[in-house]
């Protein structure tokens, strides 16, 4: 795939949660942003969850793609959006391929006192999620968070 498409994949038929996953792959780049919202609003309305879920996840993937952007050398960032309906939760991952800009890996962590440019987008996954985390892969980082979830009323 050239860099600066996205690639959109959905689990096959018979995969654990189905047609209630799916991945996609952004190059990293600025526009990646406001694509990696738009595609996690489509995937997830797709799963019959409501607007608010949907646009908490929006809103948790695009910070999770900026950090991405802002904190790594990555060439590509790859989303992916679980719908777990037992567990009640929305699961966000998005990986880089680091290293962090400065050749040292990435380390999320919410913003400290006194760093008023860096972090906020953190603290903000860490108050809309139920549960959220970092864990080096390869050369890059894995970061993940647990959306509660809700589902659309049916249509009477």
């Amino acid at each position: 795939m050239a860099l600066g498409k996205t690639q959109t994949v959905q689990s096959p038929a018979g995969a654990p949660f189905g047609d209630r996953r799916c991945r996609f792959e952004l190059a990293a780049r600025p526009d990646s942003v406001a694509r990696a919202r738009r595609l996690t609003r489509k995937h997830l309305s797709g799963f019959a969850l409501c607007d608010d879920t949907c646009d908490t996840a929006a809103l948790v993937v695009s910070e999770l793609v900026t950090n991405a952007l802002v904190h790594t050398v990555s060439r590509q960032i790859v989303c992916d959006l679980t719908d777990d309906p037992v567990a009640g939760h929305v699961r966000i991952v998005v990986r880089d391929e680091g290293p962090g800009q400065d050749g040292t890996g990435p380390h999320p962590h919410p913003a400290r006192s006194g760093d008023e440019d860096h972090g906020r987008g953190l603290l903000l996954v860490s108050a809309v999620s139920h549960a959220w985390g970092a864990q080096e892969e390869g050369l890059g980082l894995m970061v993940w968070a647990e959306l509660p979830r809700s589902v659309r009323a049916a249509a009477a």
